[in-house]
């Protein structure tokens, strides 16, 4: 057990005050650490310390702010090329009382840097290795959806400096590669059907905003790419989240805590709690109606980032979206994204 404290062997003239100012520190905050770890017989209850002979000192005091500081220092604070690992392995569960569940595993590369003609940081982003309820995708239109995505990829978006994805480096490479990769697309996933999916696809990453919005509403994106100010946070706040994904984000309540689980690394978790009045129906159609709601939709989010405190990088980052219609559950979503 590691001891913090030490007794100190009291003077002629000393009193709390003149022996707490040598530690920085008050002289109530003094009386306070002393009594906390002495015997009930010694406590002391006045400045004047005839009578005292010893008084229990902190061998390592930290004022309020001091440790306020370090707890700021021990998080990041700016978005920089170190935050994200060069990999993350992510795990992803749908639940629905109204379906089968499903299990999604793929896994994502990045590469942020920062522009130096535009200062604009550049994310590279690429998606691979995806597997359905453990088994890659074998029926032909979930080979032909991952190999159109995959046909784009690596994808290039714009980030701010507080870490959010705002649009895409270059959209216009992005149609161009598809056109380019269509021809062989076509000669593999023949008919009608096919063509169709194909030419869905292609109106859909033609329409930059409704592209962009597909990412931004995913909870991987939402979830692996934090504000950076959040972890600075210590009082509640209000955010909007995509809670299911292509429908519009909802106002939640935040509410913050953190804490050190190893010596080098620090968890903060962010849950929130739906405040907008609008319907679960709503929210599961992606159509919100301008009637005001009646039976508000019920449900939160929680998201928790594990990062290193020193060199202030991401290790983990889980999420949870839950989401109830008068008390019962309609729709849960559960991500794990881990490095490697």
């Amino acid at each position: 057990m590691e001891i913090d404290f030490l007794q100190y062997q009291v003077r002629n003239g000393d009193t709390l005050t003149s022996i707490a100012s040598r530690l920085d520190m008050t002289g109530e905050e003094l009386k306070l650490f002393h009594n906390f770890h002495c015997q009930k017989m010694d406590k002391v209850w006045f400045e004047n310390l005839n009578q005292v002979k010893k008084i229990f000192v902190p061998t390592d005091f930290k004022t309020k702010e001091q440790k306020e500081q370090e707890r700021k220092n021990s998080l990041p604070n700016q978005l920089s090329d170190s935050f994200f690992a060069k990999i993350y392995t992510v795990d992803e569960t749908f639940e629905s009382p109204f379906e089968s569940n499903v299990n999604i595993k793929y896994a994502v590369e990045l590469n942020l840097r920062k522009d130096k003609n535009t200062g604009q940081y550049i994310l590279n982003y690429l998606q691979k290795d995806f597997k359905s309820n453990g088994n890659p995708p074998d029926d032909k239109v979930s080979s032909l959806s991952m190999a159109c995505m995959q046909s784009i990829m690596p994808l290039e978006f714009i980030v701010n400096e507080q870490g959010k994805i705002i649009g895409f480096e270059n959209h216009k490479r992005i149609t161009d590669t598809f056109s380019k990769q269509r021809k062989e697309l076509e000669e593999f996933y023949v008919g009608e059907v096919s063509q169709h999916y194909m030419d869905t696809f292609e109106k859909s990453i033609n329409d930059e905003m409704f592209l962009l919005r597909q990412f931004q509403s995913t909870l991987l994106f939402q979830t692996l790419f934090p504000k950076i100010d959040w972890f600075q946070k210590k009082t509640k706040w209000k955010e909007s989240f995509y809670l299911v994904q292509n429908s519009f984000p909802v106002q939640c309540e935040i509410t913050i805590e953190q804490e050190n689980i190893e010596e080098d690394s620090v968890s903060t978790i962010l849950n929130g709690k739906i405040i907008e009045l609008c319907t679960s129906q709503e929210i599961m159609r992606g159509i919100q109606l301008k009637e005001s709601a009646p039976e508000p939709a019920s449900g939160n989010i929680v998201l928790e980032y594990t990062t290193h405190t020193k060199n202030k990088n991401l290790l983990q980052a889980k999420a949870s979206v839950l989401l109830n219609h008068e008390e019962e559950f309609i729709h849960q979503h559960h991500i794990n994204i881990t490095q490697g």
